[in-house]
């Protein structure tokens, strides 16, 4: 599988499908094929290129500062390493601050824009839910101990729990099966997610823009529905209602249905 040079950095991706380009950026403690139950679907329409961030996956790890502004520069070299030059982008979470990052310094790179429970700026609450995975990571020692007992409550509704209670097994069995993230690597990349300020920049994203969150979602709720809608001028919003964080995973069929829809507007 594929690794190439970008931004002094090694960054390892997967391609699936023919098509225009869709470039996919996963999301906090996840490698490329966090968006599994995605591509599948996409692929038969778009060129999939799933690529590991710098810190993730089988992508180099450095020992410096990690932001979401120098992620999307990484995206930006990366898609010239390997002669993309202008893609779809989509990414869900700290993949959409990624991806409005892009599409803001890099508006030649991003032919239309998803975001998907993404925030512009991170608040004191998302600060506070973040800053204790930091600790919960830190206390087990284990950053895919700590995704399941720490993130994963807060992407899925407490109906899921109650009703596909193997499904969420599964979801966790699969994060054990994935590169497991050294702890300092998490540190550093969940210190972009605290610190990820792209508000001022949102009005600068010309590219046809997709934004959705879960109804039930509280760490990237609707509050920031405002300021991403209405900063992005034309964007469209579309609110999953049975969802929380993670409609990629909770309405695996609605999510790719509505978002496949506005991919397949915006190609040709």
């Amino acid at each position: 599988m594929p690794t190439v040079r970008a931004n002094n950095v090694n960054l390892y991706y997967e391609t699936q499908g023919e098509g225009e380009p869709l470039v996919l950026i996963p999301y906090l403690a996840a490698d490329q094929a966090c968006y599994a139950f995605q591509v599948g679907e996409y692929a038969k329409h778009f060129r999939c290129i799933s690529v590991d961030l710098r810190g993730a996956g089988q992508s180099d790890k450095p020992a410096t500062p990690y932001s979401t502004e120098l992620f999307a520069d990484d995206v930006a070299a990366f898609m010239q390493a390997i002669g993309v030059e202008r893609a779809h982008v989509s990414g869900l979470s700290l993949g959409a601050a990624v991806g409005m990052w892009l599409a803001s310094k890099h508006p030649e790179r991003v032919k239309s824009l998803s975001l998907h429970s993404a925030w512009p700026k991170t608040d004191p609450f998302l600060r506070s839910v973040v800053e204790g995975w930091q600790v919960m990571a830190k206390g087990l020692g284990s950053v895919p101990d700590m995704v399941i007992l720490g993130i994963f409550p807060w992407c899925f509704t407490p109906e899921l729990y109650a009703s596909k209670p193997d499904y969420v097994k599964s979801l966790a069995d699969f994060v054990r099966s994935r590169p497991v993230q050294p702890l300092d690597a998490f540190m550093r990349e969940s210190d972009a997610v605290v610190n990820h300020d792209c508000l001022a920049r949102l009005g600068g994203i010309k590219a046809p823009t997709q934004i959705s969150f879960g109804r039930h979602d509280m760490v990237t709720s609707t509050r920031f529905a405002d300021p991403l809608h209405g900063q992005i001028k034309g964007s469209e919003m579309h609110v999953f209602e049975d969802c929380a964080h993670a409609p990629i995973y909770e309405n695996v069929e609605a999510f790719n249905q509505k978002t496949l829809a506005f991919l397949s507007k915006h190609s040709g």
